[in-house]
């Protein structure tokens, strides 16, 4: 699998996350949103991409689990999220369909809340 982005062919797997992380950028986070079916990315979306390429590039490659995303936006939106405010921003998992968004590998995790 690939994804054209601006003219440029980058790898993905099979399952469409990033081959190599360093190809990421913003434009190409859109792309992969939008074969997602995420039409656009809001500020909340980019703050949870944040966080996450934050955890991976700096904590060691973390992959965070849900609650611990859940709680991080929490503490930067301020307000108290449930579980269906993530999935409304990323609606096939935001420690998955994020981390794909974000330019980073997958998961390697067994389910996990």
């Amino acid at each position: 699998m690939a994804y054209e982005v601006n003219g440029q062919t980058i790898a993905a797997t099979e399952t469409g996350y990033l081959e190599n992380t360093s190809d990421w950028n913003e434009e190409v986070a859109k792309v992969i949103a939008a074969e997602e079916g995420i039409s656009e990315l809001t500020e909340k979306h980019w703050d949870v991409i944040n966080f996450l390429r934050s955890e991976y590039f700096d904590n060691g490659g973390n992959q965070p689990m849900e609650r611990a995303i859940m709680k991080a936006m929490a503490d930067k939106w301020g307000e108290k999220l449930k579980s269906k405010d993530m999935y409304n921003l990323f609606p096939r998992a935001p420690s998955k369909q994020g981390l794909m968004v974000a330019g980073l590998p997958a998961t390697t995790r067994k389910g996990g809340y």
